[in-house]
């Protein structure tokens, strides 16, 4: 069965589905644009291996509402895998339609990436707002009240390298909003298309003389812009300031993802593990009260930017100490060696690199 030709001259992605399989039958020309698959590829493939395979969207849910389609309309949002590998939200509006007297299920499919960026993006500042900046502020407020009353005495020197801490801890989460800002609001024309180890390798040499090592398993190239480095700065921040040593160890892997076949760039500390707040902060799902709403804003600033590259940020406890953040990001092809590259850098030889970066 194949959809009429009339639904090609629509703005939305339009897929027909059988009822009872769920199988895509025929789809439109935009549809094939926004999912990256031709319609023969699609009628052979099943909606869980379009969805992203990191969130709870299964081939028996999508069964499930393209079977109550039939009596009642459906409408719901679900994150899918594009044939590069980039994730993107859509809403989908399922309803029944007949053609030819044959029953199918009628599928509308709309990009919202921007309009979840965009909701993500107020529930970020809610939360600065409604916590981090007014906390701080209150702390400044009150040591500042303080140093006036013993003024010229060590609690007055206390009070005042307090109000100093406080303040740089407010000016750090300014820093952080504006970087959410420039990379949601940006667009993806600006993406430039490089080796994933020279890019981390740009971000690290900022951090010198310092313990990290960058190990080069698999050679692999990304499409990034400003947001993947403020992502790893965090990250590489974060192992810093946390570790309990003098001389704190950060491990940068970089090789291809065994089960999706995406970037995965692997970052491994030795701090003291992540507490279960941070962690449960990140997830869209969890309430904003005043005992879960994280302590700072880095993490949050590491999710956002690698999902604004189309990726996604994990982040795992490493049994005993240490803590591991992945970045996944849609693999890129190589440039020809003939045409223009947009790597500012030149390109290594392909067999693996590691570099230890250490004080000296």
């Amino acid at each position: 069965m194949t959809l009429p030709d009339e639904f090609d001259t629509l703005q939305v992605g339009t897929v027909l589905h059988d009822p009872k399989t769920g199988a895509f039958l025929d789809v439109n020309t935009q549809l094939e644009e926004l999912y990256g698959y031709s319609a023969e590829a699609l009628r052979e493939m099943s909606f869980e291996e379009v969805s992203a395979n990191t969130y709870s969207y299964t081939q028996a849910e999508a069964l499930r509402r393209i079977a109550a389609a039939e009596d009642t309309p459906q409408a719901f949002e679900w994150r899918i895998k594009r044939a590069d590998g980039e994730l993107i939200w859509v809403s989908i509006n399922l309803t029944r339609i007949a053609i030819d007297g044959r029953p199918y299920v009628l599928g509308e499919v709309t990009d919202i990436t921007e309009y979840k960026h965009n909701d993500r993006r107020v529930s970020l500042f809610y939360r600065l707002l409604r916590h981090n900046l007014r906390n701080d502020i209150n702390v400044i407020s009150g040591f500042a009240d303080h140093v006036v009353g013993v003024a010229e005495t060590e609690a007055a020197r206390t009070s005042a390298e307090k109000i100093k801490t406080a303040a740089g801890d407010l000016s750090r989460v300014s820093e952080s909003v504006k970087q959410i800002e420039n990379t949601i609001t940006r667009e993806q024309s600006y993406w430039t298309r490089r080796p994933a180890v020279d890019v981390v390798a740009e971000t690290v040499e900022r951090f010198e003389p310092s313990n990290i090592e960058i190990d080069e398993r698999t050679e692999m190239w990304i499409a990034v812009d400003d947001a993947f480095d403020h992502a790893l700065t965090h990250a590489i921040e974060n192992a810093i300031v946390h570790a309990e040593t003098p001389e704190p160890s950060v491990r940068i892997v970089i090789e291809e993802s065994p089960n999706t076949g995406r970037v995965e760039i692997r970052i491994e500390d030795e701090c003291p593990l992540i507490p279960d707040m941070e962690i449960d902060a990140l997830s869209e799902h969890t309430e904003t009260t005043t005992t879960s709403h994280g302590s700072g804003v880095g993490l949050f600033v590491m999710k956002w930017c690698i999902e604004s590259l189309g990726g996604e940020l994990k982040i795992e406890r490493r049994s005993g100490r240490g803590n591991c953040v992945y970045f996944y990001l849609p693999p890129k092809e190589s440039p020809d060696p003939d045409s223009e590259i947009v790597s500012h850098t030149a390109r290594r030889p392909t067999e693996a690199v590691s570099r230890q970066r250490s004080t000296e």
